[in-house]
């Protein structure tokens, strides 16, 4: 029995060893096989390592030789990410300021373990990171398993949330409010992750940062259908709902808005809005943008950004609360 659960072995501990030490660059051959086997406790020969590398072909792993059987060396050809999809997943995960330093690094080195040695050096060798501010919320991981959890079973959550306020001896201060609501939705957007959900009190969506929740809690309170607070009846189409959205501010339902933009500016709106935007020329110098979002003072701050380059047409709301914003700033220099 002994000898045919060693044979078991082999082939895993095999695998484990081409996974991580080959690649294109760095093969090995039956004989080097043997000799990282031996570390194992394991004794092969180099005949049935060919024979394993073809068990291995056989249960559909990528097992590549390349030059001679004598001079030549196998290595794992695809794997499940190549190194450039590694790549955006660990600048991805180091981008996000809502997961905490020492969550990072933890998933940083998760990612690197599905290259190879080789590979996973240069990733690590070239791994930017800024000095932006990282969270300090070591719960986020289970926030999102358990909000994860009552959006399946279509449940309430209980939580505290945290808010910063400027305190008497005018520094910045914590203030914690329990909350009661209906998940619906998890939306990651400018660079926050956010819970999109009903407050029991009140009869609108409301947008809460997840890395602000604390001590949550899965109640058996049924939550209430959203489709009684939005225009999803079957399903709440996340992709959707944000792509309405700015900055995560809430606000009525969307409506028909119109821009005219200064022509350089097409390839922002094209990345704002979509490749399916619809567009017409105003003028030699400006083309009229037409959408459906959110009238908020969020979609009014994003407009004022760019100054005279943009004019909404319509609606009269929006207008308003740009001329508003755009007069309050004006007076803090005048």
């Amino acid at each position: 029995m002994a000898g045919v659960k060693n044979s078991k072995l082999k082939l895993l501990y095999l695998y484990d060893i081409l996974d991580r030490e080959t690649d294109e660059a760095h093969p090995l051959n039956a004989s080097q096989l043997c000799d990282a086997l031996k570390e194992y406790g394991i004794t092969a020969e180099r005949k049935s390592i060919y024979k394993d590398i073809d068990v291995l072909k056989d249960y559909g792993c990528d097992v590549i030789h390349n030059g001679s059987k004598l001079t030549g060396g196998y290595f794992i050809g695809s794997r499940k990410f190549e190194p450039a999809e590694l790549r955006l997943l660990s600048d991805a995960v180091q981008a996000a300021n809502f997961i905490s330093a020492k969550k990072t690094q933890r998933l940083v080195e998760k990612i690197e373990s599905m290259a190879s040695k080789s590979q996973a050096k240069v990733l690590h060798d070239q791994v930017y990171v800024d000095n932006r501010p990282k969270c300090r919320n070591e719960e986020l991981y289970y926030t999102i398993s358990f909000i994860d959890d009552a959006i399946h079973d279509g449940v309430k959550i209980t939580f505290l949330y945290s808010r910063r306020r400027i305190g008497k001896d005018f520094k910045a201060s914590r203030e914690e409010k329990r909350f009661t609501v209906s998940p619906y939705a998890m939306i990651w957007m400018d660079d926050h992750y956010y819970l999109v959900c009903n407050n029991e009190k009140y009869d609108n969506l409301m947008h809460l940062r997840i890395d602000k929740i604390k001590r949550l809690e899965v109640t058996k309170e049924k939550m209430r259908p959203f489709s009684e607070i939005s225009d999803y009846k079957v399903k709440f189409d996340s992709a959707d709902y944000a792509s309405k959205l700015f900055n995560m501010y809430g606000g009525s339902e969307p409506k028909p808005v119109e821009l005219i933009c200064d022509n350089e500016l097409l390839e922002t709106m094209l990345d704002r809005f979509g490749e399916t935007l619809k567009l017409q020329q105003n003028d030699e110098n400006r083309f009229l943008l037409k959408t459906n979002a959110v009238v908020s003072d969020g979609l009014a701050a994003w407009v004022l950004q760019f100054g005279g380059r943009v004019e909404v047409k319509t609606p009269k709301e929006l207008r308003r609360k740009v001329a508003e914003g755009a007069k309050a700033a004006l007076a803090h220099y005048e």
